[in-house]
């Protein structure tokens, strides 16, 4: 019989090899994404004369070659070092607080300064606390319920630290990333509920609506957290006694962190139901967003034809509001691609968590489709006056070099977990 031979590989597609099985459809459609920021980044400041695209381009380079880097590396070896990142990860917050700089106007303080750059050590976090979470959770599975406290315990210390500078929206970012990762490590549905609702009994207390009205409501969730709490917890009496209560304090919690915050931070939170309320104040960015949004069409002005966009309507554009440059300049369809892309890589995501070979990787791979999923519906969200105004970046679109580094960093231990997930023979 004669033997089939085998032609040799070019030695290109051999310098390839630790790279094989990457997921090359998730970092296509980041890279897609990288370079549509570039582009509206460059169109945002054409009549500023700024050139912040080539830092944008050029922290995406360099984030690609972190993403290579731990994509070739075994993520699996970070566990046994997960407590070692939760403590630099807090360090690093705690000296942010001490000799961070930031925007004076808002009393923001979130950024270090390092050799001529500024780095936000919020963004980096996010990556920690997943790191910390994914390895407490495959220690001890979630279904008991000291597993879940003790993933919100180690969340509360770098989330108060956040809260401190003060950074909501990234705050938000971290609830988001537990509330995913503790879901599909498959936490009872009702103790999530509990751990959300004195948040949601804090809100409903403090809505815009008549004092009596607000307080029906606000009892009626607090009765329907106690039946929660009877059928979930396995006290039923007690845990029915200790929702009601829990959510009774959070009340009055609410009203006072709500009378410590700023003044803009009120008006990001309540103008974006109404913001004809301050047209030239809190409101101001949300009414240029919409109308930038709305003249864009189905097709979009074109590129540097957006007139919104061009004038400079909407301060610091190519931040958090870069998808209302992205809907004027390239309308709908402009708007639906990237959209598109986004449900593209959380697609990948939920691919790779499903075929990962151990929880760890799995949960690593469903944190980051948390905290993409959160920003991107805040973010777009808040241009189109369905979300509060909270600061949130639109992941590797908005100018910032931590929050793109920080994406192409959990990008890269995301592609590790797919690189060695195990192989199907035939």
């Amino acid at each position: 019989m004669r033997q089939r031979s085998f032609r040799r590989q070019p030695r290109w597609m051999l310098w390839f090899q630790p790279w094989s099985y990457l997921d090359w459809l998730l970092l296509a459609a980041v890279i897609l994404l990288t370079g549509l920021g570039a582009i509206a980044i460059g169109s945002i400041q054409l009549q500023q004369g700024l050139r912040d695209w080539p830092q944008h381009l050029g922290t995406g380079v360099l984030g690609l070659i972190f993403t290579f880097a731990l994509a070739r590396w075994p993520y699996d070896r970070l566990l046994p070092f997960h407590w070692v990142t939760y403590l630099l990860t807090n360090l690093a917050l705690v000296v942010v607080l001490i000799i961070g700089t930031g925007a004076s106007e808002v009393g923001a303080q979130s950024w270090i300064p390092i050799a001529g750059f500024n780095v936000q050590p919020s963004e980096f976090a996010k990556v920690g606390i997943i790191i910390t979470q994914a390895a407490l959770l495959q220690q001890q599975p979630a279904d008991r319920l000291s597993s879940i406290l003790r993933v919100f315990a180690v969340t509360i210390v770098p989330l108060g630290l956040i809260l401190l500078q003060p950074d909501l929206g990234t705050a938000l970012v971290f609830g988001a990333i537990t509330l995913g990762m503790l879901y599909w490590a498959n936490a009872n549905g009702g103790w999530i509920i509990l751990l959300v609702s004195p948040l949601v009994s804090a809100i409903l207390f403090s809505l815009p609506l008549p004092f009596h009205l607000s307080l029906v409501v606000w009892l009626l969730w607090t009765v329907g957290m106690g039946l929660v709490g009877w059928f979930s917890l396995p006290f039923r009496f007690l845990g029915a006694f200790a929702s009601v209560v829990l959510n009774l304090v959070s009340a009055g919690l609410g009203q006072l962190l709500w009378s410590l915050l700023k003044d803009y931070q009120k008006d990001r939170l309540t103008l974006f139901l109404d913001p004809d309320k301050d047209p030239l104040g809190g409101g101001y960015h949300l009414i240029q967003s919409r109308i930038a949004i709305g003249a864009g069409g189905l097709w979009g002005r074109g590129l540097h034809e957006g007139t919104q966009t061009q004038l400079g309507f909407i301060p610091e554009q190519h931040t958090d509001f870069i998808f209302s440059a992205i809907g004027e300049e390239f309308g709908l369809i402009g708007g639906l691609v990237v959209i598109f892309l986004f449900w593209l890589i959380c697609f990948r995501l939920v691919v790779i968590a499903n075929n990962a070979k151990d929880d760890f990787g799995s949960l690593l791979a469903i944190g980051m489709f948390s905290m993409i999923v959160f920003q991107v519906f805040i973010n777009v969200g808040m241009t189109i006056g369905l979300t509060p105004v909270t600061g949130i970046p639109l992941p590797w679109i908005s100018y910032g070099r931590s929050s793109l580094l920080t994406n192409f960093i959990a990008l890269g231990l995301v592609e590790s977990v797919a690189n060695f997930r195990p192989r199907q023979r035939y």
